[in-house]
């Protein structure tokens, strides 16, 4: 493994973080809780801002984060791309990704192997209440806050308005809603299935779990469905250390993550749970986030993460020849 990056250069960028983007030469704007994407000519260029979202509210910036998630969205997108159909069209800048604009399905779909979390639509949240179906999966009882579930589960989400939490569903309540056929519900369904499949095998090779996940999906103008947005980034994902996950469960600890629910974490500990505006977060939480997001991304693509701590709007500028 390479070095660990240098606390100083990340301390140095807590300044310099992207924390919005204004190129109005790339199209009409569309800013998203993350990335802000603009759109031309059948075009959608993505920019990874430094922006930190959870609770389904914007907390802040880390240092290089935008970096981190883009480089590790280019990383998957290419190795599933045998898999299933992506966006892609080229990576110009650390931070930015160009792609095929595609009609948007409007759920997220979620894969899920353990029962954990600790937001209002986390599987362990609904289970330690009492409900022992979710998402029109069935539970068993006497399961415990971390434990592997039986097998894979899907578990989709309504795409709530800015600012609004979004909601889990079942299948049946996505075709009732109206808002997928059953033909792209179950198409959508069995890429998410051999995507998360391959990222838990990948995953463990490098002696992580791959515990959970979103994807978004998106609709050529020719109709076939494809991935968008990102894969298997610290984002959308949740990573444990494999190589003490199960001596940590049976002691009732925490397992060792490697993504924001760090983050989640440190501000549920302060009560935090998503209403109401957020406790500030402290230089010293972004940078071990930064050193979080950075490791991920170094374990998982098995490269050293070379942090590029130029000014980041000028930068894209640069790349982008704007």
């Amino acid at each position: 493994m390479s070095k660990p990056v240098d606390e100083q250069i990340l301390r140095a960028q807590l300044g310099k973080t992207l924390g919005a983007t204004d190129f109005p030469e790339l199209g009409e704007k569309y800013e998203g809780k993350v990335r802000d994407s603009y759109v031309r000519d059948g075009k959608r260029t993505l920019v990874a801002t430094d922006r930190l979202s959870a609770f389904d509210v914007v907390l802040g910036t880390i240092p290089f984060k935008g970096q981190v998630l883009n480089e590790m969205a280019a990383f998957w997108f290419e190795a599933t791309a045998d898999l299933v159909p992506n966006h892609v069209i080229n990576v110009p800048d650390p931070a930015v990704m160009v792609a095929r604009e595609c009609q948007l399905l409007p759920v997220e779909f979620v894969m899920r192997a353990y029962m954990t979390g600790v937001t209002s639509t986390s599987i362990w949240t609904h289970y330690q209440k009492g409900a022992r179906s979710f998402c029109g999966h069935d539970l068993p009882d006497g399961m415990r806050k971390n434990q592997a579930l039986p097998k894979a589960i899907l578990t989709p989400s309504t795409k709530a308005e800015k600012g609004e939490h979004d909601r889990s569903v079942s299948r049946a309540e996505i075709l009732e809603m109206g808002v997928l056929s059953a033909a792209d519900f179950d198409r959508a369904a069995d890429m998410c299935a051999r995507v998360f499949a391959f990222g838990q095998q990948e995953a463990l090779r490098r002696g992580l779990i791959l515990v959970d996940t979103k994807y978004e999906i998106g609709r050529k103008p020719d109709g076939t469905l494809c991935f968008i947005d990102e894969i298997h980034t610290p984002d959308s994902s949740r990573y444990w250390y494999a190589d003490d996950y199960q001596a940590r469960f049976d002691r009732g600890e925490e397992p060792r993550g490697l993504d924001k629910e760090y983050v989640r974490r440190t501000l549920a500990e302060q009560g935090y749970k998503g209403d109401g505006p957020p406790p500030r977060l402290t230089d010293d939480v972004r940078v071990e986030a930064a050193r979080r997001y950075i490791q991920v991304c170094e374990l998982v693509t098995g490269k050293p993460f070379v942090p590029d701590a130029d000014e980041p709007l000028a930068r894209i500028k640069r790349n982008l020849g704007l």
